[in-house]
């Protein structure tokens, strides 16, 4: 893949009660202060990539959030348009965000692919998520992106969600994959973070974590489900309709550089930089308003590197080259094995990749492979 740029957009209607990513309330007067902001920090920092970005990922947060008018300053302050070898522009929304006139106009603006975050559709886990559309609204708002013409939509879920069941579980993907059928389908575990309400919720005894063999069950539905309507297995928590991969993720995962702009985006240079914003809107907007880019850089020496070559490839269907690092190709062989044997592993065409049946639990065969350093 080729270089790409992510944009963090950190403001929310209300926090989800999952939810550890940086984010806030959108408060008065913030928005505007932030749009330029982004638009310095991009203008002190894009000769960082050797070549225009060819992905625009808009991230959050919640875009949809942006008022027309500043994702419109956004996007042309950046120069999007001017990208010419530009092949996918993404904006995440919320259900309770898309109406005919704003699809419309993010289209207008040259965004050619969407990725909704709608999680369940059932109302009950919805409400108990925090969320604040109800399964109504999601499938309406993916009516509207589809009538608007966007042919190229991503959708959001969860499972393991506390008191889900295999029942809803089995209920949402019939509806997703099939009167939805978007291109892009990305399925997530819940995770309990740490000082995330959620969390504190089942440390009270207030919810009930969903038992691991239930989750487990859950994953082997949404394999079974999506091979059977036609998507691709191509990464532990992503599904695809053939060519309809996200560019942007990949290029995550197959080390290309990018640029991450606001408050705790990350970058790569692509060889072995790797720079972090702070996490701290306001420290973020005073120091570029003087001009100052305020990032955290390290080189990486190369046991980094190669931890973090083994982490991103194992996560993908593609799997870790052998002769990406041939100096490591024994090594990786030898540790393996045992999970080649096992079948949690595989060794196709020169490269290892962790069985879809085993991605789970994919954290005890990826830390095996790292360096300890």
């Amino acid at each position: 893949m080729g270089p790409g740029l992510y944009i963090h957009i950190p403001f929310c209607h209300s926090k989800c009660s999952y939810c550890d990513f940086y984010s806030m309330p959108l408060k008065h007067g913030m928005e505007d202060d932030y749009i330029d902001a982004l638009l310095k920090e991009w203008e002190l920092r894009h000769s960082e990539l050797r070549n225009p970005p060819v992905t625009v990922y808009i991230g959050g947060g919640t875009p949809s959030i942006l008022s027309d008018a500043n994702l419109s300053k956004l996007l042309h302050g950046i120069g999007m348009n001017e990208m010419a070898d530009l092949s996918e522009a993404t904006i995440e929304v919320n259900p309770e965000d898309v109406t005919p006139a704003r699809a419309s106009m993010w289209r207008g603006l040259g965004i050619n692919r969407v990725s909704m975050g709608i999680q369940a559709l059932d109302d009950r886990l919805l409400a108990a998520i925090g969320r604040r559309h109800d399964s109504h609204t999601a499938i309406k708002a993916y009516d509207t992106l589809r009538e608007a013409g966007f042919g190229n939509i991503s959708l959001d879920l969860m499972y393991g969600l506390p008191s889900q069941t295999l029942e809803q579980w089995h209920r949402t993907l019939d509806v997703m994959l099939h009167r939805l059928h978007p291109e892009h389908l990305s399925a997530y575990m819940l995770s309990y973070e740490h000082g995330t309400r959620m969390t504190a919720m089942r440390d009270a005894g207030k919810i009930k974590p969903v038992d691991d063999d239930t989750v487990l069950s859950m994953y082997a539905m949404l394999c079974d489900m999506s091979r059977d309507a036609g998507y691709s297995h191509y990464e532990i928590s992503n599904f695809a309709l053939p060519g309809c991969e996200s560019r942007h993720n990949s290029s995550y995962w197959d080390m290309s550089p990018y640029v991450g702009l606001g408050p705790g985006a990350h970058s790569f240079d692509g060889i072995s930089i790797r720079r972090s914003n702070p996490w701290n809107i306001k420290t973020y907007i005073a120091a570029l308003s003087k001009g100052i880019t305020d990032y955290e850089e390290e080189q990486e020496d190369a046991a980094t590197l190669h931890n973090d070559l083994v982490m991103v490839s194992l996560r993908t269907d593609r799997g870790l080259a052998l002769e990406c690092w041939p100096e490591y190709a024994e090594r990786w062989m030898r540790i393996s094995q045992p999970h080649i044997d096992s079948g949690d592993m595989a060794l196709t065409g020169g490269r290892l990749a962790i069985a879809e049946r085993s991605w789970p639990m994919s954290d005890a065969f990826i830390s095996d492979l790292l360096i300890v350093m």
